[in-house]
């Protein structure tokens, strides 16, 4: 299973979209400073995970939550 995530930072309330394996294990990379774009924006929580039988329609769903309406989607999320 592929799983499409969105994940939030706390201080400053920007949302990151990815997909990977495992959506927790990818989560402790983001929260020890791994990936770039997220490394000065933590920490971060999970707050949506979609799961999906392959990467392409994984990337399909990642690529929407990444667009505007996408990201409108999320906000709504966010108590």
């Amino acid at each position: 299973m592929v799983e499409v995530y969105a994940i939030l930072s706390i201080p400053s309330n920007e949302i990151y979209v990815g997909m990977a394996l495992s959506a927790e294990k990818r989560l402790k990379e983001h929260n020890n400073g791994k990936n770039r774009f997220t490394k000065g924006l933590r920490p971060w929580k999970i707050i949506h995970i979609e799961y999906f039988a392959d990467w392409k329609s994984a990337r399909v769903r990642e690529k929407y939550l990444k667009s505007g309406v996408g990201k409108e989607f999320l906000k709504r999320l966010v108590p």
